[in-house]
């Protein structure tokens, strides 16, 4: 099955999930294309240029998650839902919720995760507390999103989390350094030695960061967040799915392992310590996407592996 037919598949059943049918339903919501299965957005005047092949129609009524949004923003709420990969261990519903009177070519008033499996439900509560629990800190380098709500409607949980000022410019290595080390002080960091007692962000990638404005640095999606790790997590992470991107699984593993001296250096760690960071970062990768049941970077026994016999000297 390919990505967009994968995609469509489960759009359908987000849509029956989040806009049940009524005995005065309307159709208002259309997806453009069978070809662009990437966002719902209301119908426009284009839509009807691309046809009506593949478009998925969304009903409209007195409960749908709009309903149940515009009760948590006390107005109507229009909703752009984001299609995101179907073959994903975190995949669920992400929604930006925008005013109805402004359409939808507005910033959002919110992001909304829908919590619509066991696994799902429990990544968000424990982003909820995570952000919950960061408000609460001075933090002077990263900036996060604010929970704004946090419920349950149909037995889904779901998150409202603040906007972000998020642009397309890269972050400086200075500014990663620094997000990371903040990160790492949020643990129970004592002693605070490079062999564990820090936290990680869980996934620090690309995407999920942003240089702001005022000089920080943006970062969102703390699902993965977690205490008790070895110090360089993080940069680690973010190097390893940053060249993902133009390399397989068992170069970019490779990379991660050869690269993690200078990766590492800032923070302090000898040559040693850093290898052994990295061996640790490898093996709870692997452990995550055995427990996810997923493996985006394909068996372990691929990429893993055959790095074994190295990292044994340092385990």
């Amino acid at each position: 099955m390919g990505d967009a037919e994968a995609r469509l598949r489960y759009l359908h059943e987000v849509i029956g999930l989040l806009y049940p049918p009524s005995a005065t339903t309307t159709e208002r919501t259309v997806l453009p294309h069978r070809l662009v299965p990437r966002r719902l957005v209301p119908r426009t005047r284009w839509h009807a240029v691309l046809g009506r092949g593949g478009r998925v129609p969304v009903p409209d009524g007195p409960d749908t998650i709009e309903t149940y949004l515009g009760e948590v923003f006390g107005h109507p709420i229009r909703a752009v839902l984001r299609v995101r990969p179907a073959r994903r261990a975190n995949r669920k519903p992400i929604l930006s919720a925008h005013a109805a009177t402004d359409g939808t070519g507005r910033e959002p008033l919110g992001f909304v995760k829908v919590g619509d499996s066991e696994r799902a439900r429990a990544l968000i509560r424990h982003e909820s507390a995570t952000l919950r629990m960061l408000a609460d800190r001075p933090l002077k380098t990263i900036a996060v999103p604010v929970v704004l709500h946090h419920g349950v409607w149909h037995g889904m949980d779901v998150l409202v989390l603040s906007p972000l000022p998020v642009t397309s410019a890269a972050a400086p290595p200075a500014l990663l350094d620094a997000a990371v080390s903040e990160i790492a002080s949020l643990g129970d960091d004592t002693p605070p030695v490079p062999s564990g007692g820090h936290a990680w962000h869980g996934d620090f990638a690309p995407w999920n960061v942003s240089p702001a404005a005022d000089g920080r640095l943006l970062v969102w999606d703390w699902e993965r967040f977690g205490t008790g790790v070895p110090l360089g997590f993080d940069a680690l992470h973010h190097f390893l799915h940053r060249v993902l991107r133009r390399m397989g699984p068992v170069s970019a593993t490779r990379a991660c392992l050869a690269r993690a001296v200078p990766l590492l250096a800032p923070f302090g760690l000898s040559a040693a310590e850093a290898r052994r960071t990295a061996a640790h970062y490898l093996i709870t990768l692997a452990d995550r996407h055995d427990r996810d049941g997923h493996e985006p970077l394909g068996p372990a026994s691929t990429w893993l592996n055959p790095l074994v016999d190295h990292l044994e000297p340092l385990l």
